[in-house]
């Protein structure tokens, strides 16, 4: 018999199947929340100050109440996390529970809080590369904030699968953004480039760490605008995101990148980042 999944809800931890919220919660009624992701590396959490970061950001921009210190969130991380996997965690914290549906923030409500652990598998095709399909960018302007009203993202990440792409990456104005759930890096000229943060995208941890690896190894690197006729010159083009680290794109919008064949700029990063990823869950253990 499979055993049942904890989580964390509102202070306790109980089987997923008894974790229930009440129906005028404002995630539920307006998507009025925000979330996290954190890799967990054989019981290390990922760059943890980071994620801390971004959720702070993203709770301070939408006028959330943090419910806890990073302290206090990693105690109650560290329950969740089996040792011997790889797995991630999420986190939502929504504004709370209202007693009547209002656009307006409710006075004295407390945020709810979930979390809960789920397993990183094997994505089979990172060695081989994947297709993408560029979409128009039609999401509001405060991509920095990561909430938990996704319907936009959803809606771009749909015509990627409906093109049998693993991704859509989002393009405004002409320029590129962001992949609807992850970062694009590209490399053109040898130069690997990756928008600049702002406001139209959602800057990643793992984004930060392929720049600092880049840094750190004398790769030639720019944050810096990136038009979509300039993406299909590219050599490489990467997708980014913490739960499929860094993917290599071998087709665009139906053509060949690079004749269909994962770069070797790719392969080097990738090979860096598996080091940094082993050595920073032994220096952070059960941490």
């Amino acid at each position: 018999m499979t055993q049942s999944k904890t989580v964390f809800l509102n202070g306790v931890y109980l089987p997923i199947e008894q974790a229930t919220i009440s129906v005028m919660d404002r995630g539920f009624l307006f998507g009025d929340g925000v979330y996290e992701v954190i890799p967990v590396y054989t019981g290390s959490l990922f760059r943890l100050d980071g994620h801390f970061e971004r959720l702070e950001n993203s709770l301070a921009l939408t006028q959330i109440g943090n419910p806890y210190s990073r302290e206090r969130w990693r105690e109650l991380i560290m329950p969740l996390i089996d040792n011997t996997k790889d797995q991630y965690i999420y986190m939502q914290i929504t504004r709370g529970v209202a007693e009547k549906r209002d656009h307006a923030f409710p006075i004295g409500v407390k945020p709810s809080v979930f979390m809960m652990c789920n397993d990183i598998l094997p994505f089979e095709a990172k060695v081989a590369g994947v297709k993408a399909v560029s979409v128009e960018d039609n999401r509001w302007s405060l991509c920095n904030i990561k909430a938990i009203a996704l319907l936009g993202n959803i809606l771009l990440r749909q015509q990627a699968v409906e093109n049998n792409c693993a991704e859509a990456i989002l393009v405004r104005e002409g320029y590129v953004t962001e992949g609807a759930a992850s970062n694009v890096f590209a490399v053109v000229d040898g130069i690997l480039i990756t928008p600049p943060k702002n406001n139209a995208i959602l800057g990643g941890i793992t984004r930060d760490v392929i720049l600092e690896l880049a840094k750190a190894n004398r790769i030639p690197y720019a944050e810096d605008i990136l038009s979509l006729d300039a993406l299909k010159t590219a050599s490489e083009i990467w997708l980014a995101s913490s739960t499929r680290e860094i993917l290599p794109v071998i087709e665009l919008d139906g053509d060949l990148v690079a004749g269909g064949n994962v770069g070797r700029l790719w392969q080097a990063m990738n090979g860096l980042f598996q080091n940094y990823k082993i050595a920073y869950a032994e220096e952070h253990q059960n941490s």
